[in-house]
């Protein structure tokens, strides 16, 4: 009787390690699909991009565009690299783009709080809210340039202008989606407005804030460039239209690939502190 257990545990063990084994090697499976897939999308980037740079090059009208096609891009950019242009240009854009999710962050979290919590806050900044999130940050140049001294704070002012909106209304939304029930159980235990706004509201909304902070870095992150185009004499969108008024259009297409990695780079930092910081870990 004793031996028929054993060999019953022992057949229980190895369909377990079987079964364990298969997982594994759907799972590596899965990755290596998902890279080869990640590496034809890859590909496929770089022949549609070959291709519209050899029709620019091959027709006497475009071809002094030449400069746009893959292999005089990277070989600008790999020039830019090792002389450090690419720091010099990359560093100013993002103290700027830091500055202005700062300023979003602390004034997109407290007003998404409030106007979620208090019903007579919500009814009075409704409307003009959703119409001033509405208007392009860009048509605030004028007003910017004329507020503030420097053209410095009138393009963190441009980016705060672009980021504040989806900070406040993800904040919003999340404390709407806070269990009640964990306040009452808050404020049975003696919880204070600042306890509460501590212990239970703020962990509780650090989902829809992170999520907030990283749409707001997007849309931050493409109103720089053009917010650049103001009197600054660094940063990228000063490099784009630098090379744009030398013709050096090698060196434009090599600032936008710049632009465009260090774009995807932020984006992930952000996916992984959603991931990290999510107390939702089975999604």
């Amino acid at each position: 009787m004793t031996v028929g257990v054993i060999h019953l545990g022992g057949q229980t063990q190895a369909r377990t390690s079987t079964i364990a084994e298969r997982h594994c090697w759907l799972a590596a499976g899965g990755r290596f699909q998902a890279f080869a897939l990640a590496l034809a999308g890859i590909a496929g980037f770089f022949a549609l991009w070959q291709l519209g740079g050899w029709l620019i090059a091959s027709n006497p009208r475009t071809a002094a565009f030449a400069g746009f096609a893959p292999l005089p891009s990277l070989t600008r950019l790999a020039e830019m690299t090792a002389s450090g242009e690419v720091w010099q240009m990359t560093a100013p854009s993002l103290w700027r783009v830091g500055q202005g999710l700062f300023w979003a962050i602390v004034t997109g979290v407290p007003l998404g709080i409030l106007i979620s919590r208090s019903r007579i806050a919500c009814e009075v900044t409704n409307l003009p809210f959703q119409f001033l999130r509405m208007i392009s940050p860009l048509a605030w140049m004028p007003v910017a340039v004329l507020a503030f001294s420097t053209w410095d704070g009138a393009i963190v002012f441009l980016i705060t202008a672009a980021a504040v909106w989806p900070v406040l209304f993800s904040t919003a939304a999340g404390v709407r989606r806070i269990d009640q029930a964990w306040l009452m159980v808050a404020r049975n235990l003696g919880a204070g407005r600042f306890q509460m706004l501590k212990t239970v509201i703020l962990p509780a909304i650090s989902q829809e804030v992170l999520t907030g902070v990283r749409l707001a870095l997007g849309v931050a992150w493409i109103v720089l460039v053009p917010a650049e185009y103001l009197g600054v004499k660094s940063g990228l969108g000063y490099a784009i239209n630098d090379a744009r008024d030398t013709l050096e259009y090698d060196r434009l297409a090599a600032t936008v690939l710049v632009i465009g990695t260090i774009g995807f780079a932020l984006d992930a930092i952000c996916l992984a502190l959603l991931r990290r910081f999510s107390w939702q870990r089975d999604q």
